[in-house]
């Protein structure tokens, strides 16, 4: 076979009629090369042969192979930016083809916006490794976008010039910015002038940073968007100082709002709003009258450049509510207001905005002891009130709810006259007497020293419990301090004038120690009538300094009656066995065994009225 194809050649080459060239190429005289032997190897022979069997090519032919194939790779080297191309994309990554022996992977996280990312599209990435552990191309988006902005980030930092960049998401301490196409980090107290309430709402916003720190190893850049605002507003704050003057009137954003006031940005400068120069009328927290980001006309009240304060009016742009008040609201006028506010002591009622007046407790009820206004009235509660005293230049109304209907107890002198018997429910008991109602919300005051012609009570308790229905007599009633003195003893006639017959004087009687005195003792003489036995008249021989060292209560005397004095109420007696001497009246005077007192509420020991919940209950 190769004996056969170099004859041919030869043939060709000598035969006359071979191309035109060649047949004038002799006649020149110029020697012609013949072409290189072809030797066909065993796979170009068989057809069948398998071109992945190493073992059918030599060594030359396989670095042939190899050179040729590497001639198809791109030339990338290590360390460098480098153009691949998308070729597809899976859940986490990117697949990319560099041009080398094997495709590489970048995660998704790294691209801006992966789903915009389609195959052909060409990246510029960043070739770490050429092959890893597993043979893969190690690539970075991250590092290439870093690298490719570093110099103009760094300018920007040596030059001191204000780069602009998008607030990403927030993390923890402040918030990611892109930076031309890297992250850099925004610390929270670097956001703003102030604490921003919500850092949300600024995700996706454009602003011009200042870069504080750059580390390129770390790939670490820190910026600041308070820096340049401070530097704004300190030229704006001078500019303030130039134009700005009190009493001048000009707009403002409210840049924050707190329970005392509300800031508001001057234009390079905040000034306070306080909460009491927001409205004339009562304001429960600054929210009601403004909101974060609201423009509103306010007027400067006083300038401290020394200590950078500002106090703003709002209010001072309103007019003065309480200019003829007085003409408006004439005391004895009825007016309709709404509570507002409620103290221990009374509640605030509005008439119109900003004019508020007092409906103090004791003006709420001509018959209830009102404790606490919240018994009558709730805040927003419409209330029908009576003028009772304006004071323009103190910005005050004094206001009464009981005024709207008739006095009850005007009614009552002419209704109950004294010595008038009612019948009526114990109320309370207190230490000096008791409450019995009089009519729904009135209450009268038998004092202990009328519930018994006989004996001392010393508790109304001994006579009378809490619930009982009682038979009283009106003894006096006071209108103007709506007291009602009343007796229980009065139902039944005075029993001393007859009493003063039974015990004459001499007459010997049994009595019990009840109680021992300093002067004597009080001895039970039965059916609720009570004695007193002087010191002098005890039966013991010498001084008696203290009764309780030779008696007991309850013990039994044998006793004589000295005297029984219907005027005052009172028995003196002596024990049988005491000598036959006369008794200083000084000794029992003071002890005036269930004397009547005067019968009035004013005579108890604290002053108290005739009201049931005055006293707490025994």
């Amino acid at each position: 076979m190769p004996d056969d194809t170099t004859t041919q050649n030869d043939d060709v080459t000598d035969s006359p009629d071979a191309g035109g060239a060649g047949s004038e190429t002799p006649s020149e005289g110029i020697a012609v090369a013949a072409p290189e032997p072809f030797e066909p190897s065993a796979i170009d022979l068989d057809l069948d042969a398998d071109p992945r069997d190493d073992s059918q090519h030599d060594a030359a032919e396989y670095q042939e192979l190899l050179a040729l194939y590497e001639d198809t790779l791109s030339q990338i080297t290590e360390g460098e930016i480098v153009t691949a191309q998308v070729i597809g994309k899976t859940e986490t990554d990117i697949i990319l083809d560099v041009g080398f022996k094997s495709e590489g992977a970048v995660p998704l996280d790294e691209f801006h916006d992966p789903d915009e990312v389609k195959p052909g599209d060409s990246v510029d990435v960043f070739l770490e490794s050429l092959e890893d552990d597993e043979g893969v191309v190690v690539l970075s988006k991250k590092k290439a976008d870093f690298l490719r902005v570093w110099e103009k980030i760094k300018d920007a930092f040596d030059n001191d010039r204000p780069v602009k960049g998008r607030i990403k998401r927030k993390i923890k301490g402040g918030v990611t910015v892109d930076l031309m196409g890297v992250d850099a980090f925004l610390p929270g107290s670097q956001i703003a002038l102030r604490r921003v309430p919500n850092v949300d709402d600024l995700l996706g916003d454009e602003y011009d940073f200042k870069i504080l720190k750059l580390n390129k190893r770390r790939r670490n850049i820190v910026v600041s968007r308070r820096v340049l605002l401070e530097e704004e507003r300190a030229g704006k704050r001078e500019e303030l100082k130039e134009e700005l003057s009190v009493g001048d009137v000009r707009a403002g954003v409210v840049k924050n709002i707190t329970d005392f006031g509300a800031f508001i940005d001057l234009g390079g400068m905040d000034g306070l709003l306080h909460i009491t120069d927001m409205s004339w009328g009562r304001i429960g927290h600054p929210s009601e009258v403004c909101d974060i980001g609201a423009t509103v006309e306010i007027k400067i009240l006083d300038i401290d450049w020394d200590r950078e304060r500002i106090s703003l009016g709002l209010k001072q742009l309103q007019e003065y509510p309480w200019k003829n008040v007085a003409e408006k609201y004439p005391v004895g006028t009825r007016v309709l207001g709404r509570v507002v506010s409620i103290t221990n002591y009374g509640a605030f009622v509005e008439l119109e905005r900003g004019i508020e007046g007092l409906v103090h407790i004791s003006e709420m009820s001509w018959t209830r002891n009102v404790r606490h206004p919240s018994q009558l009235v709730g805040i927003n509660d419409k209330v029908e009130c009576v003028v009772l005293r304006v004071d323009e230049d103190a910005q005050k109304i004094s206001l009464g709810m009981k005024q709207v209907e008739e006095d009850p107890w005007l009614a009552l002198p002419a209704q109950y006259p004294p010595g008038t018997k009612i019948r009526g429910l114990v109320r309370n008991l207190t230490s000096f007497g008791a409450f019995v109602e009089v009519e729904a919300g009135i209450d009268g005051l038998v004092h202990i020293s009328d519930m018994s012609w006989t004996r001392r009570v010393q508790h109304p308790a001994e006579v009378l419990r809490k619930g009982d229905e009682v038979d009283v007599v009106v003894l006096s009633i006071d209108p103007d301090q709506k007291r009602i003195s009343l007796g229980l003893k009065q139902v039944q006639e005075d029993p001393w004038y007859q009493l003063a017959q039974s015990y004459g004087p001499g007459r010997e009687v049994a009595g019990t120690i009840t109680r021992l005195l300093e002067k004597g003792v009080v001895v039970d003489l039965g059916s609720d009538l009570e004695g007193f036995v002087p010191v002098s008249q005890l039966g013991v021989e010498g001084p008696v300094a203290d009764p309780a060292e030779h008696f007991s209560e309850g013990q039994g005397l044998e006793l004589r009656v000295l005297e029984t004095d219907p005027i005052n109420r009172r028995i003196v007696l002596a024990v049988v066995d005491a000598p036959e001497v006369p008794y200083d009246a000084a000794e029992v005077e003071y002890e005036s065994m269930g004397a009547s007192r005067s019968g009035s509420a004013d005579d108890d020991e604290d002053g108290s009225k005739s009201d049931s919940d005055g006293e707490a209950e025994a």
